[in-house]
């Protein structure tokens, strides 16, 4: 089973009105049922560097009537590449992307960076054993590594949650 989003969102502490951003955040996996949480009074910024991923997030979100998410072209590796405001966002969700992301300290930097103090942060990211999908196993950030990684990084390990037979799902708190 790969990730279920609604099942991993239940590990952060989502409450309607809240911020949320969406770091790599492809076709919308998590940006919907993220909005959904959210409610109208929420807002979700969906970041991601491809075009056509955040074309097919933005329609999804019309086609399920959202007017809450926001998307955004941006490289996560350079200098505060969201462009929010700082400690603005309650959540940060990086989602399957840390494996093929080179700075990955600038990810964790900017995550930090829009993070409200108290905010929690969100990492789900392929487990390291070998199968025949997926990245390959060399790239993949393996979970004491992605710890480590974000503690590192200022944050402080809140859990480990269940992301599904193929990830770790790990929740930082700023």
């Amino acid at each position: 089973m790969f990730v279920d989003p609604e099942k991993a969102l239940e590990a952060l502490d989502l409450r309607p009105g809240m911020k949320a951003a969406d770091f790599g955040c492809g076709a919308g996996f998590y940006t919907i049922p993220l909005a959904r949480r959210l409610g109208e009074a929420g807002k979700v910024y969906a970041f991601d560097i491809r075009p056509e991923a955040l074309g097919v997030a933005r329609s999804k979100a019309r086609e399920s009537g959202f007017s809450n998410v926001e998307t955004v072209r941006t490289d996560l590796e350079a200098e505060e590449a969201t462009h929010l405001k700082e400690k603005s966002v309650d959540a940060v969700l990086i989602s399957n992307i840390l494996f093929q992301v080179e700075n990955k300290t600038a990810v964790a930097r900017e995550a930090f960076r829009i993070l409200k103090p108290g905010g929690e942060l969100m990492v789900v990211e392929w487990a390291e054993e070998k199968n025949s999908f997926g990245p390959p196993v060399k790239a993949r950030l393996d979970r004491k590594a992605a710890e480590e990684f974000f503690l590192k990084a200022g944050f402080s390990f809140r859990k480990e949650f269940p992301a599904g037979e193929h990830h770790y799902g790990l929740i930082f708190r700023k």
